[in-house]
């Protein structure tokens, strides 16, 4: 059919002429709407290719081609050409490449090989091995072959690695990740090594894990340096980033850790995850802290950059939500399972300060609240840090104070431990906080190493309140009211004190002779501090081999019965024996009783004490006191 024909007249001509143009406008405007779509497609299949393409080649997403199988020792030779993953910056996963130089057997212990390699690439070159790098993935062949996990030397001209073979990480073996894995089983030796005694700078070491504090200063992780480095850890400063709904989807080359502080302010360690197994989570290649099998927090971590240094380059990071828990920490890996964390220790913390003249005597007030991990070998030393650094950085906190302290340890099972002491500026250079710290640690390390039962804390009160000025006392001198008294009589005692500043007071208390005091004897009046009587009327080998308590409960029954720093006391000592049978004191035993335990294996542990505490009485005097006199008392 054609598409146009010659009308009858001019009219149906020019309808026909009208016509034609109307449909040749159509079909041009059809043909040019089918042009732009066929154009439109291709630009959408070249997008497509690109966006694919940029899928493959994105930093941050190159776990997508990370195979899952895995390499043998047996099959590591040197010469081998691999690559590994780790974050240099934000989320991006980052792949750089390496080189074997060769096995060390025997490395770590019997049957405990290290991969020598050698890292290459402009980036690993310009930091060589960095904090927080341990865990990054090794690949092989294309085959998972370890974690880098050791370092060699400081100022090294080559970055030059320790790799933690993966059969050494993955134990015991799991089904479906190690379906293809030829792994052998050892046992692993209890401690990791540290320092080898080789040369200076020509020894494989743990890859340093960041131990990351947000919400510290340097000067109060200072105090604890000592302690930290002993741990194997590089203190660094960081901060903590939003809970994400992704956090828990870790990939090899993600960063991850464990939770030992949160809250007010947090302490997190941070290295590189290894392989990822459903819930379960390899990473570090090495111990954190080798304390074996553990129920700590796990978080997430995000690199903000990563510094260079000769000396020590580290990975800057900010702390992500929790995801798990850290189940194991050994000499070849850290564990952990994806989930819910496992509950921590509420520490809740109040600092007082009185208020000015203007003030009319309101208190400033300040509460701060933190949680941390329940663990006996660590929670002493982070209670420590914790209380120091929420004292210390605030504004009610200053030097030339007086700090009293008060508060609780709730145990589980168990009744409260008390704690009340006062700690007045001193003359060194360390802070006056400081002993505060020391005694909260001191406590802790009493209660975590007790050889009964484990202590499971549920919550930490403290309530510390400061007061301008140094506040403490030396006892001078002490007189009694006269030198003899009859059985049952009150005698007065008057101590002359010492102030740290200003004019000496005198201070006055009585003590009462017991009846059963017999005539004729002389007893001894102890006028003293806290520590010299409690030493006197336990023994100086109190809390030493062969002596104290049973159990948990008689411990903190000792613990709260140990007298105030704060207060003078008066001791009325007599001389019969007394016979400390584990938290027990039996004053004024008969000889005959004594002769049948003394020198012959008992149940417990048993003391004898040449001088049974008679009577006592104290006087509350705001500030340390500090100091001994003793005097003779006739009966007559």
């Amino acid at each position: 059919m054609a598409l146009w024909s010659q009308p009858a007249d001019h009219t149906d001509r020019a309808r026909s002429i009208a016509s034609w143009y109307s449909a040749a406008y159509h079909y041009r405007f059809m043909l040019t709407v089918r042009c732009h779509l066929c154009s439109s497609l291709r630009f959408v299949r070249v997008a497509l290719l690109a966006f694919a393409a940029g899928l493959c080649l994105a930093p941050g997403l190159v776990h997508a081609q990370q195979s899952t199988e895995i390499l043998p020792l047996g099959q590591v030779r040197a010469g081998m050409q691999g690559y590994a993953y780790t974050i240099f910056e934000g989320d991006q996963i980052e792949k750089f490449d390496l080189e074997v130089i060769g096995v060390l057997e025997n490395f770590l212990g019997p049957k405990q090989a290290i991969i020598l390699v050698q890292l290459k690439g402009p980036k690993v070159e310009h930091t060589g091995v960095v904090a927080g790098m341990s865990g990054s993935p090794v690949y092989l062949d294309g085959k998972l072959a370890g974690a880098l996990s050791l370092k060699l030397g400081i100022f090294t001209k080559e970055a030059i690695a320790g790799v933690t073979p993966i059969g050494d990480m993955l134990n015991p073996p799991s089904q479906g990740f190690l379906a293809q894995a030829d792994v052998q089983q050892f046992s692993l030796p209890a401690e990791s090594t540290t320092r080898t005694g080789l040369p200076f700078g020509s020894s494989l070491e743990p890859i340093e894990t960041p131990l990351v504090f947000s919400g510290f200063q340097p000067a109060a992780i200072q105090q604890f340096s000592n302690q930290l480095q002993a741990y194997g850890f590089v203190a660094a400063q960081g901060g903590t980033a939003a809970a994400r709904p992704e956090d828990a989807h870790l990939v090899p080359g993600d960063m991850a850790g464990m939770v030992l502080v949160q809250g007010d302010a947090s302490i997190n360690s941070a290295c590189t995850v290894t392989a990822v197994e459903a819930d379960r989570v390899y990473l570090c290649g090495h111990p954190l802290m080798n304390l074996g099998n553990v129920a700590i927090p796990m978080a997430r971590s995000r690199v903000v950059t990563t510094l260079s240094s000769n000396l020590a380059s580290t990975k800057i990071v900010n702390v992500g939500g929790a995801i798990g828990t850290i189940t194991g920490d050994h000499l070849t890996a850290v564990t952990g399972k994806l989930g819910a964390p496992p509950a921590m220790i509420p520490l809740d913390l109040t600092l007082l300060v009185p208020g000015d003249d203007s003030s009319k005597g309101a208190v400033r007030e300040k509460k701060l609240h933190f949680e941390l991990i329940n663990h006996p070998k660590f929670t002493p030393l982070l209670v420590a840090i914790t209380t120091f650094s929420g004292l210390t950085q605030n504004s009610l906190y200053g030097e030339g104070t007086t700090l009293h302290l008060s508060g609780e340890i709730r145990l589980q099972g168990h009744a409260p431990v008390k704690i009340e002491n006062t700690f007045a500026p001193g003359d060194t250079l360390s802070p006056d906080g400081l002993p505060i710290a020391t005694t909260i640690q001191n406590v802790f390390t009493r209660l975590f190493v007790n050889t009964f039962e484990p202590a499971k804390v549920d919550r930490i009160t403290l309530r510390i309140e400061s007061v301008l000025g140094r506040k403490s006392f030396t006892i001078e001198s002490a007189w009694l009211e006269k030198g003899e008294a009859a059985p049952g009589e009150t005698l007065r005692v008057r101590v002359l004190l010492r102030p740290y500043r200003g004019a000496s007071r005198v201070e006055e208390t009585t003590v009462r002779i017991p009846e059963q005091v017999a005539r004729g004897t002389t007893l001894r009046v102890l006028v003293s501090d806290a520590d010299l009587l409690n030493r006197a009327s336990r023994g100086f080998a109190f809390g030493g081999p062969g002596s104290g308590p049973t159990g948990l409960d008689q411990l903190i029954a000792l613990l709260n019965r140990e007298r105030r720093n704060d207060r003078l006391y008066v001791g009325l000592f007599a001389p019969a024996p007394t016979l400390l049978w584990d938290d027990k004191e039996l004053p004024n035993i008969p000889l005959s009783q004594i002769n049948v335990v003394d020198g012959r294996p008992t149940p417990g542990s048993v003391q004898v004490l040449r001088e049974s505490l008679a009577g006592e009485a104290s006087i509350p005097l705001g500030g340390p006191v500090s100091g001994v006199i003793s005097l003779n008392l006739q009966i007559r």
